[in-house]
């Protein structure tokens, strides 16, 4: 806290009170020239433009004044982009691709040359009931029978036997059938998928347990809870504000904000490819962040009607001063969901660009349709007298004292036990979810477990190995060589036969780990199989690539593990080149900075402790211990970072303006803590 104590010091203005000239424009009267001056002055003196305070004061009164033709544009705009994204979005697509992999290399290959072999497969696993096992008649009987009905699937191409195959356990309890489809995964009907799990019933008729693998076959998937937030939300806001009305006003302007955000994006999608979890992303950062900024100004519209001030120049001192704030915490959340670009990974990069546009909205909306709502509730929205004489006072106020009272102790507490989170952190292993981290109720994870139980970890994850001979060679015997030297490496439970497409220059071979798919030893077998396949490449120009769900999950976690660190570097240099213009110190941005590397550090130990590691499992009701997932670091860095400046801005820049406006620099930042404080909590 004594960085926090220094800030306004730091800042280049000395402490001292600042009273608006009688000459100032009815535009920005209601701003001091010390607070136009303290925040959002980039510009300078007025000379070389209009500082941003005044701008966005005269922005909020402007749409205030003409409260009913602002309504009717947002309204215009929100219907506008309703008809358009009916008329013109297309599907989704789930397609994922990861440029620079040679995982990605080795199925833009298959697709080329051979397709057949990047068509969706699924497992059916068959256990016979206790006392039998698949052989016996009665049991075999019924689990043809569902082979049977599964072969009959629009899309299905082949449903292999396990009984004329390997595919049947040592025990005989335990078997499966690869079911192999026309299409991608992505491109499976919603009737195909039902069509297979049909094809259980005869089995399960005759009392064999059977599952699915391989990601077709799935569970209802849960209803979004976005309507549960915003009523959770509702409820909070009604309990800060003492008001119904003053709580519905940030909700309304995050939903008409969200819904322009998301049909945009869906309008969008008429001329780019978007994934299914853009909008996701977009919903969850828009309603977040468009709360907030509503909330800063409406409670800043609150205070100063409680000073005294009509409700017309409170409305542009709020826009002027809370305003500022908002514009550039936003801006602040944009670069860091756009510094998703930075990836590599176009999918990421689109719902980083979807969500960077969603928070623009928010903001514009924050400084415009606000101001307008609050011109027709009027006082309606006013804090409760009772409350206005305790805004000083309560816990907020003890929690302030203390801490600027004991800075260094405080100081050494916080980084220290921050450190202490965070240590765990140095373990981190990166990694996608497998089956074997699905809920045991999941019929995935049941398929998971039994393939483990009756074949070994490794038949979860097994490999594609895609040997590009040219036509000059044999292709007989580089299917032979290629097998019996994949055979030969440690780690290999079996390899089976190679398949060969049409011009028989393209050999592919499954080979089973001995390990699971999330296991550090299989990671390792696909390390060892492409440094022998580079001297292979090198030798005689055969090309040998490693691909599959399993290799294509070691690259993603490579990829994205190698691109954290410029990300955050991109990320947490640009908040601060801009922290530098708005306050105008070093000090300021430095301490933000710091506080944000120590709180993602924090969280990032935590997720570790638990997730990776274990700990407090039953507590939180966490399937199975796994690698952390390989993309959230990077996102939860952009989300955390949005809002750590968010609410960084919305204290210091209370602070900044306190101390501009005349009080002392410990003054200042107890005060601006009393007044921020409940709007951040």
């Amino acid at each position: 806290m004594e960085g926090l104590a220094a800030v306004a010091g730091c800042c280049g203005h000395p402490a001292r009170s600042i009273r608006p000239k009688a000459s100032e424009s009815r535009a920005g009267s209601s701003l001091s020239p010390g607070h136009r001056r303290g925040l959002g002055s980039i510009s300078g003196s007025s000379r070389k433009g209009i500082p941003l305070s005044s701008l966005l004061a005269r922005i909020g009164r402007f749409t205030y004044v003409h409260r009913r033709v602002t309504l009717i544009v947002w309204l215009l705009i929100l219907v506008g982009m309703s008809v358009l994204s009916t008329s013109v979005s297309k599907p989704e697509s789930n397609q994922f691709t990861i440029p620079g992999t040679q995982s990605q290399q080795a199925m833009d290959l298959l697709e080329a040359t051979f397709p057949q072999a990047t068509g969706a497969s699924a497992q059916m696993v068959f256990e016979a009931p206790a006392g039998s096992t698949l052989t016996d008649p009665t049991v075999k009987a019924a689990v043809e029978a569902s082979l049977a009905k599964a072969r009959l699937g629009p899309q299905v191409i082949l449903v292999t036997d396990p009984y004329a195959g390997s595919t049947l356990s040592k025990s005989g309890r335990i078997g499966y059938a690869t079911v192999a489809f026309k299409v991608p995964a992505a491109q499976i009907s919603d009737a195909s998928k039902k069509d297979l799990a049909a094809a259980a019933q005869p089995a399960r008729s005759a009392g064999v347990t059977v599952a699915f693998g391989g990601g077709i076959v799935t569970q209802p998937t849960a209803k979004s809870s976005d309507a549960l937030g915003l009523a959770i939300a509702y409820l909070v806001l009604a309990i800060t504000f003492g008001s119904l009305l003053a709580a519905g006003l940030p909700l309304i302007t995050a939903i008409i904000g969200v819904t322009i955000g998301l049909t945009t994006i869906n309008a969008l999608s008429a001329v780019v490819s978007l994934s299914s979890t853009a909008p996701i992303l977009a919903t969850m950062i828009g309603l977040a962040v468009a709360i907030d900024y509503a909330l800063f100004i409406v409670h800043r519209f609150r205070e100063e009607l409680g000073k005294g001030l009509e409700r017309e120049e409170a409305v542009a001192k709020a826009t002027g001063t809370a305003g500022v704030a908002v514009a550039f915490a936003g801006s602040t959340v944009i670069i860091a969901l756009v510094g998703l670009t930075v990836v590599g990974i176009p999918f990421l990069s689109i719902m980083g660009l979807a969500a960077a546009g969603t928070v623009a909205v928010a903001v514009i909306i924050a400084l415009t349709l606000i101001p307008a709502l609050l011109g027709f509730a009027g006082r309606r929205v006013s804090a409760p007298k009772a409350k206005r004489r305790t805004s000083r006072s309560g816990l907020l106020g003890f929690w302030s004292d203390l801490v600027t009272g004991r800075p260094v102790i405080v100081l050494l507490v916080g980084v220290f036990g921050l450190l202490a989170l965070a240590s765990p952190l140095l373990d981190l292993r990166l990694g996608l979810p497998s089956a074997g981290t699905q809920p045991k109720t999941a019929t995935s994870r049941t398929a998971y477990d039994l393939l483990a139980h009756g074949f070994g970890p490794g038949v979860n994850g097994p490999l594609l190995v895609v040997v590009d001979a040219p036509q000059r060679y044999n292709p007989v015997a580089v299917a032979a060589v290629a097998t019996k030297g994949l055979r030969e490496l440690p780690g290999v439970a079996s390899v089976g036969n190679p398949a060969q497409n049409a011009t028989k220059t393209v050999t592919v071979v499954v080979v089973t780990p001995t390990s699971g798919p999330s296991s550090v030893a299989t990671s390792d077998l696909v390390a060892t199989i492409r440094t022998k396949a580079a001297a292979v490449t090198k030798s005689t120009g055969v090309k040998v690539l490693v691909t599959g769900p399993t290799a294509l999950n070691i690259d993603v976690s490579a990829k994205l593990g190698a691109a954290l660190p410029p990300y955050l570097l991109v990320v947490v240099g640009l908040a601060f080149v801009l922290l530098v213009l708005i306050f105008r110190s070093l000090l300021v941005p430095l301490k933000a900075v710091a506080g944000f590397l120590l709180s993602i550090g924090a969280t990032l130990g935590a997720v570790v402790w638990i997730f990776q590691d274990g700990h407090l499992g039953n507590l939180v009701a966490l399937p199975a211990s796994s690698p952390v997932i390989s993309f959230l670091p990077i996102l939860l860095i952009g989300i955390l970072f949005g809002l750590a400046m968010d609410y960084e801005m919305f204290l210091v820049s209370r602070m900044r303006e306190m101390h501009v406006a005349g009080s002392e620099p410990r003054s200042a930042v107890t005060g601006g803590f009393r007044e921020s404080g409940p709007v951040v909590t």
